[in-house]
């Protein structure tokens, strides 16, 4: 009978921590996809009040991550948070209005390699801007010192490397 309740005792005990890391689990992935989301409404505010209304918060990130590569669709896609469509939409989109060079390659013509126009290196040194003025508050306003931007990071990369994992081996 000891043996059933201390079996039942551990039972329950791996339950709880189990229970207690998909809470703080679930808790960060919707964290990530609030970030995220804030992260684009600080950037329209910020280019509302401005006056920027050609360029979305999500187009400003795809320039932003441009920055002064030179580099196909795919490269970018891998670089930042977008979907494949999302990502080739707003390229167009900023082809047509003057942010991006787009030219094939004369080795593969399929592939496209795209660059910043000086319009588009205007709106990424906005975002840039954005960014250095947060800076500024981050570690005094917020409280995040260096080292939790670190540990932040680190547990973001393990998390990003475990889902890789799951897709790449089949887990």
């Amino acid at each position: 009978m000891n043996t059933q309740l201390a079996v039942g005792e551990v039972r329950t005990s791996v339950d709880g921590k189990r229970s207690e890391i998909k809470n703080r689990y679930l808790e960060s992935l919707t964290l990530i996809e609030r970030l995220h989301r804030r992260l684009l409404d600080v950037i329209k505010d910020d280019f509302d009040r401005n006056g920027e209304k050609e360029v979305n918060p999500v187009q400003a990130l795809l320039l932003f991550n441009i920055a002064d590569a030179e580099l196909t669709a795919g490269e970018l896609k891998t670089r930042g948070h977008y979907q494949g469509s999302n990502v080739s939409y707003n390229l167009k989109k900023l082809v047509e209005l003057g942010y991006v060079n787009h030219e094939r390659s004369s080795s593969d013509k399929r592939s496209v390699r795209i660059s910043l126009t000086t319009k588009g290196e205007d709106i990424r040194a906005r975002v840039d801007a954005l960014y250095n003025r947060q800076l500024s508050a981050l570690e005094q306003v917020v409280g995040l010192s260096t080292d939790e931007f670190d540990k932040l990071n680190k547990a973001l990369g393990r998390l990003e490397r475990y889902w890789t994992d799951q897709i790449l081996y089949r887990m």
